[in-house]
């Protein structure tokens, strides 16, 4: 009997040995609650850091949009203001040449015009009509050139067909034969081209 108590003595020793004391349970409750108590604060840092990343990141996305609205603004203020120098320089070029535009040929034609001052002087001092028609020959010769330098140059009528695009009928000669049907028989006005361009058409009879 009494060494069934002495079992049963050593067993509840033993069992009080294996289990941990209250305060050991306390300690380490407080352990994991502290331990619980770092990670939940480490998880509230980290999250914190991403909000703080995650507003800087819009942050410097607007900064930059703005800085690019800037100079786009910039940019197109600039382009407004050159097209608007060039809207008015071209209004006066296009204004000067429209006032001016006669400008070179009149220049061209002050040589001609100085030449018939002189022929006019020169045939009140002599009664010779062939002095008087070499000069004005002279005359047309150089205003025929100067014209020539402009872009000027006469519509050929000579044995030429009729063309309405460089001659104007204004009289039909019958009895001309078949070779001349069609044909320009005599210029009655020279015509002249600008460039290419019919100024004046050539006043022609045409055969019948």
């Amino acid at each position: 009997m009494e060494e069934q108590e002495m079992n049963t003595m050593a067993e509840q020793t033993a069992e009080e040995q294996e289990q941990p004391t209250q305060q050991e349970q306390t300690e380490e409750a407080q352990t994991t609650a502290g331990s619980q108590d770092n990670e939940t604060a480490e998880e509230t840092a980290d999250s914190c850091n991403n909000d703080s990343q995650a507003a800087e990141e819009p942050a410097d996305e607007l900064t930059a949009l703005k800085a690019q609205i800037e100079e786009l603004h910039d940019k197109y203020l600039r382009q407004v203001a050159e097209f608007d120098n060039y809207r008015k320089r071209t209004l006066k070029e296009r204004a000067e040449l429209i006032l001016n535009g006669g400008e070179k040929t009149i220049v061209a034609l002050l040589p001609v015009l100085d030449d018939m001052e002189r022929a006019i002087a020169n045939g009140a001092k002599t009664d010779d009509p062939e002095v008087l028609r070499e000069g004005m020959t002279l005359i047309y010769h150089k205003l025929m050139k100067t014209l020539e330098t402009l872009g000027v140059s006469t519509i050929d009528t000579t044995d030429a067909d009729f063309d309405t695009d460089v001659h104007e009928a204004v009289a039909m000669v019958p009895g001309m034969g078949d070779d001349k049907k069609g044909k320009v028989i005599d210029c009655l006005t020279t015509g002249y081209k600008l460039n290419e361009k019919v100024i004046r058409h050539a006043k022609v009879a045409v055969g019948q």
